[in-house]
């Protein structure tokens, strides 16, 4: 066990979530999560609502553990979703590329936690004057849709500014990452690349082999030009999306590059084409786990390290 304001909040064992990863994290990662004494969430990414309800129920057939859903705001279905998710009383919502202010009351009614991930001090504040129960500061070295500040300097400077309990979010895949982000004030911490490489992850053989060779230099960011930046793997897709990028390709030629790009990586296991996308900390991963053991681990590293750490500087 490892209480914090987060684990409360939660209703969890441990102040860990896993990320609402489109196209990877579904009924099978977010019950096996919970199961294991965090947060599972459902990515419900671009899914049409009905999904999502298949989705959730699913869960529920299989823990009676608080889980979430990651609502992806800029969705043509997060109205529906929004909808489906208050019906079905999921116990936690947190949300992306966007602001949930227009869905808090009817989530609200429902007694259901909402946790927004945010990239700025900004947007933090903005939160918490809206009334959400928390916020996962993700810092640029997360996979997928990043901001522009590191875990290290947003995490801080979000503590600092907001009451509410923060979620520190990119670049922890292990016990000294759990460490560092409590050290800096926050509460608990969101993974997400970790919990691809786990037994419980239904992603393409192929992604997950990737991921366990991926050195600490095999990332790449494109979109930067584009205002979305999004960080994956290096392959031929990011190499040809990078010299479009560089020579002034128009948006329409970059996402025609793109279309359907993630889908292909994690269902179909292309990883040339595909759209690999993985955090930083790919380097530190080097073998599958199940998701009890990823979080016995970092958590129990995590209070070992800080435990020593204390005792050593007195």
């Amino acid at each position: 066990m490892m209480k914090t304001r987060v684990s409360t909040l939660l209703g969890t064992e441990y102040p860990v979530i896993q990320g609402g990863m489109a196209w990877v994290a579904d009924h099978h990662l977010a019950a096996a999560v919970s199961m294991a004494g965090g947060l599972g969430l459902i990515g419900a990414a671009n899914a049409p609502a009905e999904w999502v309800r298949t989705q959730i129920q699913e869960v529920k057939k299989h823990t009676d553990k608080p889980f979430g859903v990651n609502v992806m705001l800029m969705s043509p279905y997060a109205d529906e979703v929004a909808k489906v998710i208050a019906e079905e009383k999921v116990p936690v919502v947190t949300t992306g590329a966007g602001n949930p202010e227009k869905y808090l009351s009817l989530w609200k009614n429902q007694n259901i936690k909402v946790i927004p991930v945010i990239a700025s001090v900004a947007l933090a504040k903005r939160m918490e004057r809206c009334g959400v129960d928390a916020v996962v500061a993700e810092g640029c070295e997360s996979g997928g849709h990043i901001g522009e500040s590191t875990t290290m300097t947003l995490v801080p400077q979000v503590v600092d500014a907001v009451k509410l309990p923060v979620i520190a979010a990119g670049g922890i895949g292990d016990g000294r990452g759990m460490a560092a982000a409590l050290m800096l004030g926050a509460e608990g911490v969101q993974m997400g690349t970790r919990f691809v490489a786990t037994s419980e992850c239904h992603v393409h053989k192929n992604y997950k082999e990737r991921l366990l060779r991926a050195k600490d230099i095999d990332t790449r960011v494109t979109g930067r030009n584009t205002g979305h930046p999004v960080r994956t793997l290096r392959n031929e897709m990011t190499k040809k999306y990078l010299e479009l990028e560089a020579s002034g390709a128009t948006l329409e030629e970059l996402e025609y590059l793109t279309l359907g790009a993630l889908r292909k990586a994690v269902v179909e296991g292309d990883m040339k084409s595909g759209s690999v996308m993985s955090g930083q900390i790919a380097g530190l991963i080097s073998n599958i786990m199940t998701c009890q053991e990823v979080i016995d681990e970092v958590t129990g590293d995590a209070q070992k390290i800080i435990a020593e750490h204390a005792s050593r500087f007195l």
